[in-house]
């Protein structure tokens, strides 16, 4: 025990890339306060929000929701900047508390499947790959749930409506360490920030 949370200390102040679930648009005033005084640079990932809810039942072809998706994650993105966190259009290693603003990059490097079985949550994924950081989802439920019970160590796929059917074959095959808590509760997504254990389902192949 002591051992494992010595290694949780030892990574609470690397880059981690935070994809903020668009359920918890209403709870940005409070989550903000806790992502920008986080010791650990955060390079945050917009979901689509309320500005994403019309789209599903907009009558589009895939391309045109995806890339409407897309849009929607950087409006949101521009809702959470207005809070006072700098905003970066570049996939890149943060140096403090960042939000992307993602439509540019993804026009320039369109580099996933263009269906809803992809969202910002596998989109915040491949961000983590590509920069090869781990990866915390902030959600508004406390983690991947199997029949009423918490999933604490996902090592393998399974089916959850929490995350897209992309998600967990991806983190998996590429191996990143994926988190997932609850961020309607600021005060759990702080201590995480610093290192301590909180509840929450975790995903990957070694624990």
């Amino acid at each position: 025990m002591v051992t494992a949370l010595k290694s949780l200390k030892s990574q609470s102040f690397l880059p981690l890339i935070v994809k903020v679930g668009g359920s918890l648009f209403p709870r940005i005033p409070d989550l903000v306060p806790v992502l920008t005084k986080s010791e650990r640079p955060l390079l945050l990932i917009p979901g689509g929000g309320p500005f994403a809810d019309t789209i599903r039942r907009c009558d589009v072809d895939n391309d045109s929701a995806h890339w409407m998706a897309v849009a929607a994650m950087e409006q949101f993105g521009w809702f959470i900047a207005s809070r006072g966190i700098p905003s970066t259009t570049g996939v890149v290693i943060p140096r403090e508390t960042t939000v992307l603003l993602p439509y540019r990059y993804f026009t320039q490097n369109d580099v996933l499947p263009h269906t809803w079985d992809v969202t910002s949550d596998t989109i915040a994924a491949w961000i983590a790959g590509n920069l090869h950081l781990d990866l915390l989802l902030l959600k508004s439920v406390d983690g991947i749930f199997i029949n009423g019970s918490l999933r604490k160590q996902v090592t393998g796929p399974l089916k959850s409506d929490v995350i897209d059917p992309f998600f967990i074959p991806f983190v998996l095959k590429n191996k990143i360490k994926t988190t997932i808590i609850n961020g309607s509760q600021p005060d759990r997504a702080e201590k995480f920030l610093k290192g301590e254990i909180v509840t929450c389902s975790e995903i990957g192949t070694t624990f």
